[in-house]
């Protein structure tokens, strides 16, 4: 005989907020699960074999907390969760809402969505520098700017320096029309998208004005020491062996440094090595220094995305298809 059970909400917006509000959610719970549901207004009734409805509530009720916690479930976020917690019989999601993790910033406060995205940030908090190294929309560097920014509210650093190598690593901004600030803004773009995301852009312009926040090509940092600072490298993959080794050495006192990139998304020459394909190589048994990797499953952005990366690790496991 079915079993079932009836999960009740202060009001439909609440239960809405759990499934992004799409009738094509539920469909997906039903297949994946194994239970029939039927809502209306503010109640989720569950039908279907004890286990399934067992499972099934256990489901909604983490997502209940993951809400609680700042977690906003987009049907992206929700097809993503019920397929880890389907993955794993629901430890990775259990690890995900049972010990919340949250970075404040202005604007937002920054929950990680995925427990690859947890780990990255508790080794952001552990380590003076941290790798994460991984496909697009993993969160890499949004995260890396969300740990920054928070700290710099904290007073924790005086500073937050951000830096990428421009022009496929070559760094040839002589080349480009105009003057540099026109010249690197293409290169630097994200990084400022990211700083907007978090920071009023009025503090945005006043904190660049200052120095506060410095965000430069990788050829500025060069002998330079950075102290009291939150330093931040994006696109690590452009950078040849010399210069992530001038970046690394920039480390000064009360600084941490986080280098992100996609080692799959390497526009060097053939003839050189990228910097972040051989710091694992070189730093991995230094204490202090930590590599996080991510894989497709901490993909963030379109579930399309995931796949795109999935198919593509697959193709290239089988056979080159490009510079690696």
């Amino acid at each position: 005989m079915p079993d079932s059970k009836t999960l009740r909400y202060p009001n439909a917006r609440h239960l809405h907020q759990l499934y992004g509000g799409s009738e094509a959610n539920l469909t997906r719970v039903e297949q994946t699960l194994g239970v029939r549901l039927t809502t209306r207004d503010d109640w989720l009734k569950l039908e279907g074999p004890a286990e399934a409805v067992t499972r099934a509530e256990e489901f909604f009720t983490l997502l209940n907390s993951g809400r609680t916690q700042g977690l906003a479930v987009r049907t992206p976020d929700f097809v993503r969760l019920l397929d880890l917690y389907a993955l794993d019989g629901g430890v990775s999601l259990r690890a995900l809402v049972h010990e919340p993790l949250v970075i404040a910033t202005q604007r937002k406060s920054i929950v990680p969505k995925t427990l690859g995205q947890k780990l990255y940030l508790q080794a952001i908090q552990k380590n003076p520098v941290v790798f994460g190294i991984g496909p697009a929309g993993t969160g890499k560097t949004y995260l890396a700017m969300a740990a920054a920014i928070s700290a710099l509210l904290k007073n924790q650093v005086q500073r937050i320096v951000l830096t990428r190598p421009a022009v496929e690593a070559g760094e040839a901004l002589g080349f480009l029309p105009g003057d540099l600030r026109e010249k690197i803004l293409p290169y630097l773009r994200p990084l400022y998208d990211a700083l907007h995301d978090m920071l009023a852009p009025e503090d945005v312009a006043t904190l660049s004005e200052k120095g506060v926040i410095e965000i430069a090509p990788l050829a500025y940092m060069r002998g330079r020491t950075l102290a009291n600072a939150y330093i931040i490298l994006d696109e690590a993959q452009n950078t040849s062996h010399e210069q992530m080794m001038m970046f690394l050495t920039r480390l000064g006192d009360d600084s941490r440094m986080i280098v992100t990139g996609d080692i799959t998304q390497i526009d060097l020459p053939r003839n050189k090595t990228s910097g972040l394909v051989q710091a694992p190589r070189i730093l991995r048994n230094i204490p202090g220094i930590e590599f996080h990797h991510f894989t497709a499953s901490d993909v963030v952005r379109h579930p399309l995305v995931q796949k795109i990366i999935e198919a593509y690790e697959q193709a290239r496991s089988a056979e080159p298809i490009g510079p690696t």
